[in-house]
This record gives C-alpha cells, sequence and structure tokens, in this order.
C-alpha cells in the first residue's frame, strides 16, 4: 500500500499548524501531514509528494487566500486529480460561492472559523469513508 497525505493549505501558519496537530493527535501516523502556505506551493507539494510514491488523499484549504483563492486552487487539483477529496475551512466564504463551489466541485464539505476540533475530524473521516458523517455547513 503506498503511503497517503493529507495537505492542508492555509496563508496562516498558525492554523496549518493547528489543523495537522489535530490530525496528527486524531490519525496518529495513518497518513503523512504536509502543509503549504498557499495555493502555488500546494500544488509543487503535490508534485513533489507524487514523485516520491506518495499520494495525496485529501486537501483541507483556506478560501481567502492570497493569489489564488481556495475555490479556483481547489478546481484546479479536481480538475487534474479528480480522486483527491476536499474540505474547504473558511471564515470568510459567503454562501453564493460555497452554493457555486460545489457545483464545480460536487460533494466538498464546508466548515466555517473558528471551527471544533469534532468538526474537522467528523469531516476528515466522511471524506475518507470512515463514517457516515453528514456534509458539514
Amino acid at each position: 500500500m503506498s503511503k497517503q497525505a493529507i495537505l492542508c493549505v492555509d496563508d496562516e501558519v498558525i492554523i496549518l499548524m493547528a489543523l495537522k496537530q489535530e490530525l496528527r493527535s486524531h490519525f496518529k501516523d495513518q497518513f503523512i501531514y504536509e502543509g503549504a502556505g498557499d495555493a502555488q506551493e500546494a500544488l509543487e507539494t503535490i508534485s513533489d509528494l507524487e514523485r516520491e510514491g506518495v499520494s495525496v488523499i485529501l486537501i483541507i484549504s483556506d478560501w481567502l487566500m492570497p493569489g489564488i483563492k481556495g475555490d479556483e486552487f481547489l478546481l484546479r487539483v479536481h480538475q487534474s486529480h479528480p480522486g483527491i477529496s476536499a474540505i474547504m475551512v473558511t471564515g470568510h466564504a459567503d454562501p453564493e460561492s460555497i452554493q457555486k463551489m460545489r457545483e464545480q466541485l460536487g460533494d466538498i464539505r464546508v466548515i466555517h472559523k473558528p471551527w471544533r476540533h469534532a468538526d474537522i475530524i467528523n469531516a476528515v473521516q466522511a471524506c475518507l469513508g470512515q463514517g457516515d458523517q453528514p456534509q458539514l455547513n
């Protein structure tokens, strides 16, 4: 079985650290946890991991980032890697933007900042087929 990674993307370092810590505390060493400060770095990280034989299976991305916003980034990823699941974490996306993103990307979970630990864990488990959790809004 190849190694699997969860990629967290946010321009705030503290958010990246918190996400990775929460994931690691729950899922332990089941996955590799990577972080990227923006969409371009995340795309490069996906390529680097692929070259190393690591499959990115889930991306947890912020919506409002400099350069490419999270919805555009996830659309690019979806077009080139349709098997990667996604969770959007946001404090800024309006309902219309979220609806448009869901129309383009399909089954994407959206978690609003500030989140609760259970929100992140339940969404990850649902994305990875580890539970029958409802889609969070």
